[in-house]
């Protein structure tokens, strides 16, 4: 089934993939266990949740998708949060689509979100480039080499 979405600088990831009702492509979503619409950004997304839950070890269960949060008043989503067990986050993650350079603005907009949510470590990928930062406890960013796994708990 030829998709149109480009290969990404992450593993492949083994997604159930149909033809919605409108004949458009669906994803089974890997977190959230639903059908969604396959746009690039999902495509991004959903090869994080593999690689959240498969290399990183973080149980599927504890990676939230669209998180709802509250920033200056405003709703907002957050693209992906892994939590531990016992519901410490760990990962903040913001997606783009492949097409999508990255930029100073996403990498802003993760800071803020993050304001709210004091998540030790993010990542901005639209799968093809990707930059990571450790948040210290002052708010610092320090680049991140490798993305953090699931403590064992």
């Amino acid at each position: 089934m030829d998709l149109g979405m480009p290969s990404l600088q992450w593993p492949p990831a083994p997604l159930k993939i149909q033809r919605g009702a409108q004949g458009k492509h669906e994803v089974m979503c890997l977190a959230r266990r639903k059908w969604v619409a396959l746009e690039p950004e999902e495509w991004v997304r959903q090869h994080v949740i593999h690689h959240c839950v498969d290399v990183l070890k973080f149980p599927a269960g504890c990676v939230a998708v669209e998180r709802p949060l509250i920033l200056n008043g405003m709703k907002r989503r957050a693209d992906i949060v892994c939590h531990t067990t016992d519901g410490t986050a760990q990962l903040l993650v913001e997606c783009k689509a492949p097409d999508v350079k990255l930029s100073q603005d996403a990498v802003s907009q993760i800071a803020r979100y993050n304001m709210v949510l004091k998540v030790p470590a993010l990542l901005v990928t639209n799968g093809l480039e990707h930059v990571a930062y450790e948040v210290g406890l002052d708010g610092s960013a320090t680049p991140l080499k490798g993305l953090p796994s699931c403590p064992a708990g």
